[in-house]
């Protein structure tokens, strides 16, 4: 049997490697760190998380939620590990960093079919089929060698991550505990600002140094992942509409809603850390304990990660990328994870399952799968390989996404309801074509 190489060790690429040993097929799978660290990782662990450790919402009626529910449905190893390894954050599927990526490689490790090998992969294997789940922080050496076989420069974007503090440290007579709206449990924590203390942490953050850019970088970001810094520059009251919004929150002494919020969501099983929503930066270190602590609650907090900025690189899908996974230029070259143009955990899991089903499928001469874009994993690979390339963006799941009905339907709810169940039906006929 032909084997299979798999560059990178994250959500992508475990995916990819756990679906294709699962068909039969030898793989190895290339895993840098720790021998190699980058800017952001902490460990050597697979699957780390490094920006935030919630996977999005679980509702079934979101996007984000039917992207899950049609994982679990497909044998996600990913989903099973993060279930297996979930905290208390509402409707959200958080995980407890350390335990999801323990058993994440605990799985990848117990395969026959997986050789693990802690090294850099400095080019692309030209001899058999490989899959590049390199990521996001993808060594510079393998990306020169991916621009020099795509034959342009990659395009890229900012991401940012959130700071984390210990439950101990913080003010809990400040600090009160509620979900937005009431809905889910109360696990979340809200730190209320009035007026006044809003304003003063605005005009701080305003003026607070932030991480300057390199010369030859241009200052990109992705607009579902701004840097809280980057919020408070387009306006006074902008982060009291997006990430600090106080609607839904009252005070459980006065019952008034606060001026704004900022919500802490639990990190480990433990519950003694704590990750500050919607705050990714790439404020300075010293700048970041300064403001921070204006926060109602987090005057004396403990912060045992700072936020940190980082590139994220990915290729020009609609130029280079076949629905299958497959680069258009070699087909036995697949493509997964972020560098795909795809944005999100869950996503980025979805490529790693495609290319990892779709390798193991071209290695058994069996014929390539293109998912039907009335998925949610369809319609995402649907959209990033037809987009425009002109103007092409990272692109997470949403209802925009999705093609649209035959017929028209004015009611938003029930045009939702109709695309779910549409949805719902073609993994329910991809399973059955899978177990054949």
């Amino acid at each position: 049997m032909e084997k299979l190489t798999i560059i990178g060790g994250g959500l992508a690429g475990c995916e990819a490697a756990w679906q294709a040993a699962s068909r039969g097929i030898p793989v190895t799978l290339f895993e840098m760190r720790p021998a190699k660290m980058t800017p952001v990782h902490r460990g050597g662990g697979l699957a780390e998380l490094v920006c935030s450790n919630s996977l999005g919402t679980d509702n079934p009626e979101k996007p984000p939620g039917i992207l899950k529910s049609e994982l679990r449905h497909l044998g996600s190893l990913i989903l099973r590990c993060a279930d297996e390894s979930r905290v208390p954050a509402g409707q959200a599927l958080a995980v407890d960093r350390e335990a999801f990526s323990r058993a994440v490689e605990e799985k990848i490790a117990s395969c026959p079919l997986i050789t693990l090998r802690r090294e850099e992969v400095t080019r692309l294997p030209g001899d058999h089929p490989v899959i590049v789940a390199g990521g996001p922080m993808t060594s510079e050496a393998l990306a020169r060698g991916m621009s020099d076989f795509f034959g342009e420069d990659y395009l890229y974007f900012y991401d940012a991550v959130s700071p984390i503090v210990t439950l101990p440290s913080l003010d809990q007579s400040v600090i009160y505990r509620g979900s937005r709206y009431g809905r889910g449990e109360e696990s979340y924590l809200n730190c209320p600002f009035n007026r006044e203390e809003y304003l003063l942490f605005h005009r701080e953050l305003l003026s607070a140094r932030v991480q300057p850019v390199k010369d030859f970088e241009k200052d990109l970001f992705f607009e579902a992942c701004l840097p809280i810094e980057e919020l408070a520059r387009r306006g006074e009251d902008t982060m009291r509409f997006g990430p600090m919004k106080p609607v839904g929150l009252p005070e459980p002494v006065s019952g008034r809603e606060p001026y704004a919020v900022l919500q802490l969501r639990q990190e480990n099983r433990e519950g003694t850390l704590y990750n500050l929503v919607g705050f990714q930066t790439r404020l300075l270190w010293p700048e970041q304990e300064r403001v921070f602590r204006l926060i109602p609650g987090l005057r004396t907090a403990e912060f045992v990660r700072l936020g940190v900025m980082h590139r994220n690189l990915y290729i020009n899908a609609p130029v280079h990328l076949l629905p299958t996974g497959q680069a258009k230029m070699r087909p036995d070259l697949f493509l997964a994870g972020q560098v795909t143009g795809v944005e999100g955990y869950l996503e980025s899991t979805a490529s790693g399952w495609l290319a990892g089903i779709n390798a193991a499928r071209l290695i058994r001469g069996e014929e390539l799968l293109v998912l039907h874009p009335a998925m949610a994993m369809g319609a995402l690979f649907h959209h990033i390989t037809e987009a425009r390339p002109d103007h092409f963006q990272p692109m997470n799941v949403n209802f925009g996404i999705f093609p649209g009905l035959q017929e028209k339907i004015r009611s938003k709810q029930e045009r939702n309801r109709r695309l779910i169940h549409r949805a719902s039906e073609e993994v329910s006929l991809l399973c059955s074509a899978l177990q054949r």
